[in-house]
């Protein structure tokens, strides 16, 4: 069984990457990073891949999307 990695270690890896970047290009630094197949959770959310964790994400706030890039945001998270 695969384990699941927590949201906020893709938080982390998008705030270090420190530029804005297009959605298919932060997908694609997941997967590498990560592994093309990983499944997330989050403290509200479980079994998501990547683009789920995005959109989630974008939902919630601690990434937005502007002139079609994702910018980190943050979050409050106890992680």
């Amino acid at each position: 069984m695969q384990e699941s990695i927590h949201g906020h270690n893709v938080l982390n890896l998008i705030r270090e990457h420190n530029q804005p970047a297009s959605k298919d290009e932060l997908l694609t630094a997941i997967a590498q990073h990560f592994g093309t197949d990983s499944l997330f959770h989050t403290c509200s959310a479980e079994g998501l891949n990547a683009d789920q964790l995005v959109e989630l994400f974008l939902a919630k706030g601690k990434l937005t999307l502007q002139n079609e890039q994702v910018h980190f945001v943050g979050c409050r998270c106890k992680h």
